[in-house]
């Protein structure tokens, strides 16, 4: 079986393993959803119930662990956010995010021989991709190499030296660093799973097939979840697209996407009424691990947003703070502040009377607030550390 890519944007399509379109926006997979009805479904675990929208079947191991998160109702996160509020909980996943959706669905294709010979995986990351990559890998036995950030936080580098890949701090500018290790990846016979390629998005798009399953025979008036390099917001829309051709969904849910207001390029193209997103400065905010100033499905992400009647927005760090409390001291959930984006997207959104207070609206709490540093012994890896240009020396470690 050979994997078709396809630009979402232009139409042109491909069988060769990239990423990206020669128009420059990014591809997705071409699966096929015929009739898809919720009978459809199997008894497979998780994500893979749904083995008749994914390109592979699940390998076993640790990726029967991916998807089939709960979603969680309590009227105390109604009030705060003045709309009927159902949570996604991601943060069950086995490294704690939503990440392992998509890692799961990369290694089951390469286990099942859809990406050629590979040597190793690797993942472009500031936190939550590279513990779930590194983890996966581990679980398949694939050897692994994380690139990070040179200022990520300490404990995120313990969290993701326990699973013993080859991890790198790299400095220079984290877009260029991202879109360098797709270009060279190949040469050295790595699969990057990085956050927006067409498996990741593939995997992902699951969280949103499970929200429309849980509301069926209706939707969710409105999904609402955090947005960084737009990944994930693409999976959403990709989900929804497949559902609606298939005629699994009659109607088609609104996407809203929320960024952190310190570093929001998405949600500053779609406040001024631009089709492309382009980089902005970075600044501080707690959310880290969406602060992303040049995302790489930033205009796929804003695309469906509109296109679904949707909307992309940001909140500052002081709402995002008071969500992050709510979620703890009313529902007993506990979230990265990246996840707690969403509740208080939701709020707003409310607020200016963008959603309405008879709404049911969806929303994805990605990742979980209680990742902490491992042992000594665990964590005790140290890091290199390179430059952009310097990466290849570490990725020929893996060169047959």
């Amino acid at each position: 079986m050979t994997l078709e890519r396809v630009c979402y944007d232009c139409g042109t399509r491909t069988t060769n393993p990239v990423a990206r379109c020669d128009c420059g926006e990014p591809l997705w997979l071409d699966t096929e959803s015929g009739s898809f009805t919720w009978d459809d479904t199997t008894d497979a675990p998780g994500m893979w119930r749904y083995e008749s929208l994914l390109p592979v079947d699940c390998p076993g191991g640790l990726a029967v662990a991916a998807g089939g998160t709960p979603l969680v109702r309590d009227a105390a996160l109604d009030d705060y956010a003045g709309a009927t509020v159902h949570v996604k909980v991601e943060g069950d996943h086995p490294t704690g995010s939503f990440k392992d959706r998509g890692s799961a669905l990369g290694l089951a294709a390469i286990d099942a021989g859809l990406v050629g010979d590979v040597t190793a995986i690797g993942t472009v990351s500031h936190g939550n991709m590279a513990m779930s990559t590194a983890a996966f890998a581990a679980a398949a036995d694939v050897p692994c190499v994380v690139l990070v950030p040179d200022d990520i936080p300490s404990v995120r580098l313990d969290v993701i030296a326990q699973f013993d890949p080859t991890l790198v701090t790299v400095a220079g500018e984290y877009g260029r660093l991202y879109d360098r290790t797709l270009e060279v990846g190949p040469d050295y016979g790595i699969v990057f799973l990085n956050s927006d390629v067409p498996l990741r998005v593939e995997g992902q798009k699951t969280t949103t097939v499970e929200l429309c399953e849980a509301f069926q025979p209706e939707v969710p008036d409105a999904i609402v979840m955090p947005v960084s390099s737009g990944g994930h917001a693409s999976g959403a829309w990709k989900a929804v697209r497949e559902l609606h051709e298939a005629g699994a969904i009659d109607t088609v849910p609104e996407l809203y996407f929320v960024q952190a207001a310190a570093c929001a390029p998405i949600a500053e193209a779609y406040e001024s009424g631009v089709s492309t997103v382009s980089p902005v400065e970075k600044g501080e905010t707690i959310a880290y691990s969406i602060a992303n100033a040049d995302p790489p499905s930033g205009t796929r992400a804003l695309r469906a947003a509109t296109e679904t009647g949707g909307a992309v927005l940001s909140v500052t760090d002081d709402a995002i703070r008071a969500a992050q409390r709510i979620l703890a001291t009313e529902a007993g959930l506990t979230v990265e502040p990246a996840s707690a984006t969403a509740l208080a997207g939701v709020k707003q959104l409310v607020e200016r009377g963008t959603i309405d207070a008879s709404a049911d609206v969806a929303v994805v709490a990605t990742g979980t607030g209680l990742k902490e540093a491992p042992g000594s012994e665990a964590g005790s890896q140290t890091a290199d550390h390179a430059t952009v240009d310097e990466v290849g020396v570490y990725l020929e470690r893996f060169a047959e």
